[in-house]
């Protein structure tokens, strides 16, 4: 457990852990590109480590120092694994993997914890079935474990309703060894790290609109080539910082090679419309995401906002923080479209209501988000985080604007993305 207090503001600058979703990308479409590869300023983390042994198990010769990973690519010509695959508590591995696994005519299995094995994964199974490959699992393939044995797969024209980035990443990964051309539509542009990266290492994919949202077809049998990737800080992992200097008047942070990808920066975007001071700055492009250094002044109370269904999928992952930040504004706010929350680490919509109202906050539960009314102030309160890293960082960051104290109860959780989120937050915290 951890107990936290007010504090007065927060000052400095700092550059968050890399991001967590281009980190688990690098080192599979590494892994399947041909010759060697070099990730420099990886995120190390639970998560990702999950993805990284995987590959190990595969064949994949990767030498990992500090935060830089060398990879030698098999171009898709994997090892049959001698034991199940663990993805932990990570659904970018296990999905992203089954995309992978499935253009293999071997036989695999990939589990994780308890949390990951109680998530969706017919989302991806059912179209890699469409494609040609075996898949099956606990509750008709839905529930991890689920055993793979691919091989010879035919391209397919897919509607990806949830505009599930996974779901997208998976299908991109398999569609490279498939015949002919794989469609996939999406609602709204879910993020797209993907295709930026299989871009990088030398694919051709077609990106449009179309009648029914955004399309991306890429043809089969292209080759990758290995290259370098820089991992740039992660926007969620940044947004935590962001959100206590909006919270606190008279705050100031810059935080260094923040993703500014369109895809993720939703969060950045929602709080420049609650009025808050946020500012880009030295705009650039490495590795095909765009990157800046962002600006943040604690300037005031903000307003309240509404976040529709079309906003979701570039701020999915900030909404619990988002709520925090609803809850003190002025006025009203609401989310809708947000059932994915359901279906995280933790049933994120419960975990939040229950931990705001705790905490004084007023907010009424939808099946698909909530609806908030601001106060002027919060209150220390006991917090059940489910072990969710990202309820656990959320409601720190509360701990730190209530009155009173604020128990934690399983800090530990954060490691699955930012091991060191506490001593961050210490070093630029100022105690009242």
């Amino acid at each position: 457990m951890l107990t936290l207090k007010k504090i007065k503001m927060v000052k400095g600058e700092i550059r968050v852990p890399s991001d967590k979703s281009i980190s688990h990308r690098a080192i599979l479409i590494s892994s399947i590109a041909e010759g060697k590869s070099v990730i420099r300023n990886w995120l190390v983390s639970e998560d990702t480590k999950a993805t990284f042994n995987a590959v190990l198990q595969l064949g994949v010769k990767a030498h990992m120092k500090g935060n830089e990973v060398i990879i030698e690519g098999r171009d898709y010509l994997f090892n049959e694994p001698s034991n199940i695959l663990d993805a932990k508590n990570s659904g970018t591995t296990a999905r992203l993997l089954m995309g992978v696994l499935s253009t293999q005519d071997f036989f695999s299995v990939i589990t994780g914890d308890e949390s990951l094995r109680n998530r969706p994964m017919l989302r991806v199974v059912e179209p890699l079935r469409q494609m040609g490959a075996w898949l099956d699992g606990r509750e008709k393939g839905n529930k991890l474990p689920v055993a793979i044995r691919g091989g010879k797969l035919k391209g397919i024209s897919f509607f990806n309703k949830r505009a599930s980035a996974q779901v997208k990443s998976a299908l991109l990964l398999a569609s490279l060894k498939a015949d002919g051309i794989t469609e996939i539509t999406e609602p709204y542009l879910s993020r797209d790290h993907t295709e930026r990266m299989l871009r990088l290492f030398g694919a051709e994919i077609t990106q449009l609109e179309g009648v029914d949202g955004h399309i991306v077809k890429i043809k089969g049998g292209q080759k990758l080539y290995g290259c370098e990737v820089y991992c740039p800080a992660d926007p969620s992992s940044s947004a935590f910082f962001v959100a206590l200097a909006v919270l606190i008047e008279g705050s100031e942070l810059i935080l260094k090679d923040v993703l500014v990808n369109p895809t993720r920066d939703g969060f950045f975007r929602k709080l420049k419309q609650m009025g808050a001071h946020i500012e880009y700055l030295n705009l650039r492009e490495i590795s095909g995401e765009p990157i800046a250094d962002i600006w943040v002044k604690g300037k005031g109370r903000l307003r309240g906002i509404n976040v529709g269904e079309e906003d979701i999928p570039s701020v999915i992952d900030e909404l619990p923080l988002l709520a925090l930040i609803m809850s003190l504004a002025e006025g009203t706010s609401s989310v809708r479209g947000a059932q994915e929350l359901r279906v995280k680490e933790s049933d994120r919509i419960k975990a939040v209501v229950e931990n705001l109202r705790s905490m004084g906050a007023k907010i009424e539960e939808y099946e698909d988000g909530f609806y908030i009314e601001g106060v002027e102030k919060l209150r220390g309160a006991y917090i059940r985080t489910y072990k969710d890293h990202r309820i656990a960082m959320t409601f720190s960051i509360a701990g730190l604007v209530a009155d009173g104290e604020t128990i934690i109860d399983n800090p530990e959780c954060v490691s699955v993305s930012y091991p060191d989120f506490f001593k961050d937050l210490e070093r630029l915290t100022h105690q009242t």
